[in-house]
């Protein structure tokens, strides 16, 4: 052969690749509604700037009948590429070899990629879709995913992790992505669980379907094991290039800054968004809304734990981590489920150099029996530790309520916020007056003549004297009390002044975290 028959040989032979399992099982692929790994590579990255590595790879299993079988690929894509023009490595599981099982080579594949990404500080991508193990290959196949678990977890607070959830992800495979730092799902065909439904129904006698057991909705409001959801493929690849735009490509960048706006930020309307009656509901996205740059903010596991609203968002330009109590769901009482869904965030943003705001309007850690046994104080110190721990710039508004160990636990002071904030009408106390006074003067409330006046009375003496914001700022816990309608100027300038901060934390292995 000529060199031109060996260039029209590699040609024929790349197609061959390129084509999977063959058009057959393409076709079955989009009949259940899913794209075959290099469609969804196309949607995810910027046009034309995608590069393969490891196309040749295939097995060398030859045990039950895989001498015979051909594998293009061994039923993964791997390479390099750019989103929004800034480089992003990645794996896209093959559903239409194998079934996208992975087996030793199509481990090592996806190995070499990571190790890749962590060279060369860029975000890695996981588009996951297999059938599991390939069980063929026995223990070989389980020591694939060892090596895959292994930098999960030391390339975790290096380069940003996420997983993409295409199909069925079960046994071992889920734990890959539990690892990383976001976990994105597709609507009806993506499903992720350690047992599948025949076997639960074999051991236990439960009945479920595989989506009822392990679908996207379940994970995204029950679970918390997924942090986004679309009905599509291509919203959920779009998702995933949005989130991209918030972060750095390594924890030693920080996060991508756009032109500022031209908008005024003074808003009139932030008085009106807060009720001044402290029991009274509200929505906190619409005083995020009024805070951040219009259009600008990306919530983060929405369904999940909804008493806590968490997320990225742009204030002029710059980059935040948003923890936010959401007062219209459990008073923005803080539970089990809460605490670890914003402790987690908490440090994803401190590794990756991304400031930290927090809107603060809490009545306290969520009372009960099943709380309590469930590990509130184990789950609640969670954020206590994150707080303390985080070195990025931190700060803290406190719109109305700021009650008890949950005061302290939201970035206070005490814990090394940098700046706190609070609106004139915030209350900052022990516990509310109602139960203050309730404890403090039961005495007086019990032998008065009239029970109820005394308590509106001794009610409003505590709140006059110690649920405001000026008794913590005279002691220096809150360093401004500010006008509620300048609080994105407060906050800008803020971000502005601490742009260069520097902290250092004592020379250790590492932390042991309240898991």
């Amino acid at each position: 052969m000529d060199i031109y028959e060996r260039i029209n040989d590699l040609y024929d032979r790349k197609r061959e690749i390129e084509l999977g399992g063959g058009d057959e099982r393409i076709e079955k692929q989009h009949a259940k509604g899913k794209l075959t790994a290099r469609e969804r590579i196309d949607l995810l990255v910027d046009r034309g700037t995608f590069v393969e590595l490891n196309p040749f790879v295939e097995h060398r299993t030859v045990d039950f009948g895989m001498d015979t079988q051909k594998g293009p690929g061994d039923g993964v894509v791997t390479g390099y590429g750019k989103v929004n023009g800034r480089a992003i490595y990645l794996f896209s599981q093959d559903f239409t070899v194998f079934g996208g099982a992975l087996g030793e080579m199509h481990a090592m594949k996806i190995a070499n990629v990571m190790d890749l990404a962590a060279k060369n500080g860029a975000p890695f991508i996981g588009l996951n879709d297999s059938g599991g193990a390939r069980i063929q290959e026995g223990v070989v196949s389980l020591d694939g995913y060892g090596h895959i678990f292994y930098r999960n977890a030391i390339y975790s607070g290096v380069i940003p992790q996420i997983s993409v959830i295409m199909g069925p992800c079960a046994g071992g495979a889920v734990y890959s992505p539990a690892i990383t730092d976001f976990v994105f799902m597709v609507d009806k065909t993506s499903q992720m669980f350690i047992t599948g439904p025949k076997v639960i129904e074999t051991v236990t006698g439960e009945k479920i379907s595989s989506e009822d057991l392990g679908g996207s909705k379940v994970h995204n409001a029950i679970s918390g094991n997924a942090h986004f959801r679309a009905e599509t493929e291509q919203e959920i690849l779009q998702q995933v290039r949005d989130l991209l735009s918030f972060l750095p490509q390594n924890n030693e960048e920080k996060p991508p800054r756009l032109e500022a706006d031209l908008q005024d930020d003074y808003r009139p309307e932030l008085t009106d968004v807060v009720p001044y009656d402290a029991i009274r509901p509200y929505d906190i996205r619409k005083v995020i809304d009024q805070v951040v740059d219009k259009e600008s903010f990306m919530e983060v596991q929405k369904e999940f734990a909804r008493n806590v609203v968490i997320g990225l968002a742009r204030i002029k330009g710059e980059v935040v981590g948003l923890v936010c109590n959401q007062p219209k769901v459990m008073a923005g009482g803080l539970d089990i489920n809460s605490s670890d869904k914003a402790a987690r965030f908490i440090r994803f943003c401190d590794s990756f150099n991304i400031p930290i705001i927090t809107f603060e309007d809490v009545t306290g850690f969520f009372p009960g029996i099943k709380q309590e046994h469930g590990g509130i104080i184990r789950h609640g110190a969670k954020i206590l530790y994150a707080y303390s721990e985080a070195t990025v710039p931190k700060m803290t508004v406190i719109l109305r309520k700021a009650y008890g160990g949950a005061y302290v636990a939201l970035n206070s002071k005490s814990i090394g916020a940098d700046l706190v904030f609070a609106w004139p009408n915030a209350e900052i106390a022990v516990m509310g007056p109602q139960g203050a006074a309730n404890v403090i003067f039961s005495r007086e409330i019990a032998q008065s003549d009239n029970p109820e006046q005394t308590r509106s009375t001794k009610i409003e003496e505590y709140r006059e004297k110690f649920a405001n914001p000026y008794v913590a700022a005279a002691r220096g816990m809150v360093d401004d009390v500010i006008d509620p309608r300048e609080t994105r100027i407060k906050l800008i300038q803020a971000l502005d002044m601490m742009r260069n901060k520097k902290e250092t934390r004592p020379t250790k292995k590492h932390g042991n975290i309240p898991l």
